[in-house]
């Protein structure tokens, strides 16, 4: 049997890095070797376990050197800015990441695919099996109704996400466009206001809905005349994020480096 993979968990601290401890925890093939945090975050100096009544015996620590020393993969789950730093020091000590940020920009995410020729990285804007396995039907539906369908994408989540529409959302956009044998860019419609006009076809339209503790709904429509057809996810914990995101890890065991995505996880491509 392998030695246990040691992981080191970023944003530990926070709602889905809570996620993530408790099932690192609950999985044998996995360690806890790290826990990263902000600067002059209270849970520094803790123990990471002890919002769980765990003794893991690692602190929460903001120096990033210390806690990827001797790591084999880190997880991420924070805002673009701390992922960049993240991505520069999981290189630099030759330490594989798992991507699961939202709201890069172009240049971020072009960055992360030139550190992925030094490290093996998972990039994916949803870690969920479910919605991995959705983006593939979307393509297929929108392959199969490309002529007489409108493709509109409907997503929500808690008032505190920052980014819209969500990565997910743009995700799914992109298996829809490349269904209908097109780029996102050059079909996108992210908002509606005023008089807009009929509808145009060929276009890929966004909603985005905020509130409350939603943890995420995403919702393709296909419509038709006299029918639609509707692919609908709904993550009730963020415990299938965390799932997949460990996952990944796993399927990163061998991999020196390279770019992969949940897709290439779950052996769907």
């Amino acid at each position: 049997m392998a030695n246990p993979l040691k992981v080191v968990i970023a944003g530990c601290s926070g709602r889905m890095g809570h996620a993530l401890l408790e099932s690192v925890f609950a999985d044998a093939d996995l360690v806890l070797h790290g826990a990263m945090d902000r600067a002059n975050n209270p849970q520094l100096g803790r123990d990471a376990g002890e919002f769980l009544g765990k003794v893991s015996n690692v602190k929460v620590t903001d120096d990033l050197a210390q806690a990827l020393q001797g790591a084999d993969v880190l997880v991420d789950f924070t805002r673009p800015e701390a992922s960049m730093v993240y991505l520069e020091a999981c290189k630099k000590a030759n330490v594989k990441m798992i991507i699961g940020t939202t709201g890069f920009t172009s240049e971020q995410k072009r960055l992360i695919e030139l550190a992925a020729q030094h490290i093996s990285i998972v990039f994916a804007p949803n870690m969920s099996v479910g919605v991995t396995l959705l983006i593939n039907l979307v393509e297929q539906a929108a392959k199969v109704l490309s002529d007489g369908y409108d493709i509109e994408v409907v997503e929500m989540h808690h008032r505190h996400k920052v980014d819209a529409p969500s990565g997910t959302a743009l995700r799914l956009g992109e298996a829809a466009a490349k269904g209908l044998g097109q780029r996102l860019d050059d079909c996108a419609i992210y908002a509606r206001e005023g008089v807009t006009g009929e509808r145009e076809a060929g276009k890929i339209g966004f909603a985005t809905m905020r509130g409350g503790d939603v943890v995420g709904d995403h919702t393709v429509v296909l419509a038709g005349v006299g029918e639609r057809v509707e692919l609908t996810h709904k993550a009730s914990s963020r415990a299938t994020f965390a799932l997949g995101a460990l996952r990944a890890a796993k399927f990163l065991r061998d991999k020196q480096h390279g770019m992969y995505d949940m897709q290439d996880v779950l052996g769907l491509r």
